[in-house]
């Protein structure tokens, strides 16, 4: 009797005897692989090497080349003193495009005073959580504070600006969830998208017509849709069209976020942000994100928006509920450097002046800006890596002070130096700083 066949062709018995035999190869080769292995010892000593990771394996490579080419390293060079349109390096002063204090009040006499005042009243941290132990009444001042400078219900503190953003997206969204990112959003954008398990993608930076056909492919196949740019980008200090993003995320039922961190106090006539600078009302964003480290010469995040968006990150941020609440001297700093910006909007008008000087100057040199407009930040692109580390450092032996920006953070050919604009900068300096640029560039190309 003939026994039955399954549709792959294969009686019961067949298959019994084929699984047989599969089970017995793989556990022949498990054996085999074993006899292989390297002692336990030795392979734990190996495991525990840091040495062996590749992270560290590309660094000696990186570290072998700059010592054939003779390339110094740029990076975490020892400066001294409070940084302006200057700093000090060592014993000299060099013209400094390597910090972001845009609107001059790091080392404002008023914002020191208002530290030390906090450091005196409530000591040098809040020494716990927010929720249980931490609420200081600074917090709250500053949180308002910041609802009212982005014209949204309310907003929150973050003792980090790149948590944040982490805390924030892992927060509200999930694996049923997609996020659309551009192609250029901030580091802390991607990792928050990768660790809420949500689906992600990037589109190309500024290009809202491949937004569009992601958004009509994929918006139907999710529960709830988060998009993610920045006001002002810190690569290529370049904006996207807000109003257009806002009829997008309208039109799709998606929640939009922008991370101010390079725009709030730069763009706008009296530094709010891409909204005022476009002429887009603040309260069509569901999620306005900001930095403290920058504008407002302090250090850490904020989030705002609705009530209810801050309640629910309130409760469930992990940034926010199992972290140290914001210190008393970087709440307070903050807090008076917000309120200077508002009373002083010529600072901000100086900084755009700068910027559009900074970037005809080195457009005139026949420099690569890319598409800055000319705000805070205007990138010189040069190429490749070393040909970027080479030339920073031949402009901080002329006395100017600009860090390169390479492989991985930008694409390989399209390494930079990123020019950091203040209203502390003069004329003289931003003319004299791309004429630098472009003479020590054509050096370089010519090989003298």
């Amino acid at each position: 009797m003939n026994q039955s066949r399954g549709i792959d062709g294969l009686n019961e018995a067949d298959k019994s005897k084929l699984i047989a035999d599969l089970k017995a190869r793989a556990k022949a080769k498990s054996m085999k692989a074993a006899e292989a292995e390297p002692a336990p010892a030795a392979a734990t000593a190996k495991a525990f090497d840091f040495t062996n990771l590749s992270a560290h394996k590309q660094l000696r490579m990186m570290r072998a080349l700059g010592d054939m080419t003779g390339i110094a390293d740029p990076f975490f060079k020892l400066h001294d003193g409070i940084p302006g349109g200057t700093i000090r390096t060592g014993s000299e002063t060099h013209v400094n495009f390597g910090t972001y204090n845009y609107v001059g009040l790091n080392g404002d006499a008023r914002v020191m005073a208002a530290a030390k005042d906090a450091i005196d009243r409530y000591g040098t941290s809040v020494s716990a959580s927010r929720v249980v132990a931490g609420e200081r009444p600074f917090h709250g001042r500053l949180e308002a504070a910041l609802a009212r400078f982005t014209g949204t219900e309310a907003a929150l503190a973050f003792v980090s600006g790149h948590a944040t953003n982490v805390s924030t997206i892992g927060c509200l969204m999930g694996p049923k969830d997609l996020i659309l990112a551009d192609c250029l959003a901030h580091n802390s954008i991607v990792e928050g998208a990768r660790l809420s398990g949500a689906t992600r993608a990037a589109f190309p930076h500024n290009d809202l017509e491949a937004l569009e056909h992601m958004l009509a492919r994929s918006r139907d196949r999710h529960e709830r849709v988060l998009i993610a740019v920045e006001g002002l980008y810190s690569m290529d200090g370049d904006c996207p069209d807000l109003a257009r993003l806002v009829d997008l995320k309208t039109r799709f039922g998606a929640w939009l976020m922008v991370d101010e961190a390079h725009a709030a106090g730069v763009l706008g006539a009296s530094g709010r942000g891409i909204a005022e600078e476009q002429g887009v009302d603040p309260r069509a964003v569901e999620i306005w994100m900001g930095t403290l480290s920058k504008a407002f010469a302090s250090a850490g995040g904020y989030i705002a928006g609705a009530q209810a968006l801050i309640d629910v990150l309130k409760a469930g941020a992990p940034g926010f509920v199992f972290s140290v609440g914001l210190s008393p001297a970087q709440g307070a700093a903050a807090l008076q450097a917000l309120e200077i910006i508002e009373a002083e909007p010529d600072r901000v008008a100086r900084l755009r002046a700068n910027g559009r000087t900074f970037l005809a100057a080195a457009k005139a040199n026949g420099l690569d800006t890319g598409t800055a407009i000319g705000a805070s930040v205007v990138p010189v692109i040069v190429g490749d890596s070393s040909f970027a580390v080479a030339l920073s450092n031949r402009l901080s032996a002329r006395g100017i002070s600009v860090l390169p920006i390479i492989f991985p953070a930008v694409p390989e050919k399209q390494a930079r130096l990123r020019f950091f604009i203040t209203c502390e900068h003069t004329e003289q300096q931003l003319v004299t700083a791309a004429n630098a640029t472009a003479e020590e560039f054509a050096k370089l190309k010519r090989g003298t």
